[in-house]
């Protein structure tokens, strides 16, 4: 009698675990987020700079990269499951353009053209902005 007691026992045991693992593994999963949107300022005084701000995202998991030159501001969106918002600023940054997370490196600044060194007041002539 006590031997089938213990079995009972265990099989309600048993049967209850098993109904909690159903009830919290079942059911519809919350769906990955595939895009994201950020925008922010990007040090740049041109159209070149533009082409190779958004350039530098040309990425996997980049699907868009705005430049907008007046306004200086960068909205991208991305793939949250590829990226991380500071690789973007990473991204920027490697071709010479400041972020707020981010500064370039003073060699890779030193190499843009003349017209781009947004640090030392660069002018575009052949720009109208």
């Amino acid at each position: 009698m006590k031997n089938q007691l213990k079995k009972s026992l265990y099989i309600y045991i048993f049967l209850g675990a098993s109904l909690l693992n159903i009830a919290f593994t079942s059911g519809p999963k919350p769906k990955p987020i595939k895009k994201s949107e950020i925008a922010f300022q990007v040090e740049g005084t041109c159209t070149m700079c533009k082409d190779r701000i958004e350039q530098s995202l040309d990425k996997k998991g980049v699907y868009k990269a705005i430049y907008d030159v007046k306004s200086k501001l960068l909205t991208v969106t991305f793939d949250p499951r590829k990226l991380e918002e500071i690789q973007i600023h990473n991204m920027v940054a490697m071709v010479g353009h400041d972020t707020p997370l981010v500064t370039a490196s003073e060699v890779v600044y030193q190499s843009l053209p003349d017209c781009c060194r947004y640090r030392e007041g660069g002018k575009c002539e052949h720009d109208d902005f």
